[in-house]
């Protein structure tokens, strides 16, 4: 798959470090992934969650961050949308949220 936006992953675990081990490993898992369907994603990720319009929400470091991102499956590409820490997931609507 190609992420699209790795700069807002590389931008987020620069302010939250703790963050960085974890977020490389699941940009290297999907970049080296190719989902075809949200199962695909599931099998490997069970805590993911999906959402409407083909996003999903991942748990990152044990559920302290949370990323969420559009797939096309088709296009065989990731976007992230938001990327956060718990309390700041909470705060936003996940269906329609966007990097800025």
């Amino acid at each position: 798959m190609r992420v699209i936006t790795l700069k807002s992953i590389r931008d987020f675990y620069l302010r939250y470090p703790d963050a960085e081990v974890a977020l490389r490993a699941w940009t290297e898992e999907a970049r080296q992934a190719a989902w075809k369907s949200p199962q695909d994603i599931k099998d490997r990720y069970n805590s993911a969650s999906f959402l409407k319009g083909n996003r999903v929400v991942f748990n990152i470091r044990g559920n302290q961050y949370r990323l969420i991102v559009g797939v096309a499956y088709r296009l065989q590409a990731v976007y992230v949308k938001f990327i956060g820490t718990h309390a700041q997931y909470d705060a936003v609507d996940a269906d329609t949220i966007d990097m800025e």
